[in-house]
């Protein structure tokens, strides 16, 4: 979707299949779903590799998110993290976050469900 406008917020991956070409990007809506796209093209990458589709590669990704500032005082893509714990790996802030869903109580869900409590 090149012809996208972003907001604030919006959420994308980037990634570059094979170090030094041009990479792309492609509009994601999650953490969780930027993390399974990664994965998917990690994975394609090795198949191709283990196939003898390519001699060899070097790959690389991660998740942006555009901000209000991108350090120059514009707007502008960020390399993504999470703003309350600082952690900018996103699959060690999925397991993260899924640790502590783990060992929520039932009435912490019911706090959650109506509001009163955020994660």
């Amino acid at each position: 979707m090149k012809n996208k406008i972003p907001k604030v917020g919006d959420l994308r991956v980037w990634w570059i299949p094979q170090i030094p070409m041009d990479g792309f990007h492609i509009d994601i809506s999650t953490i969780e779903e930027g993390v399974k796209i990664m994965n998917v093209l990690a994975d394609y990458d090795k198949f191709q590799f283990d196939n003898n589709i390519k001699p060899d590669y070097c790959n690389a990704g991660g998740i942006e998110r555009y901000d209000a500032d991108n350090g120059d005082g514009e707007n502008g893509w960020c390399s993504w993290y999470d703003e309350e714990s600082g952690e900018d790996n996103p699959e060690l802030y999925l397991e993260e976050k899924a640790e502590i869903a783990r060992q929520l109580s039932c009435n912490q869900w019911k706090k959650l469900a109506d509001g009163s409590v955020k994660l």
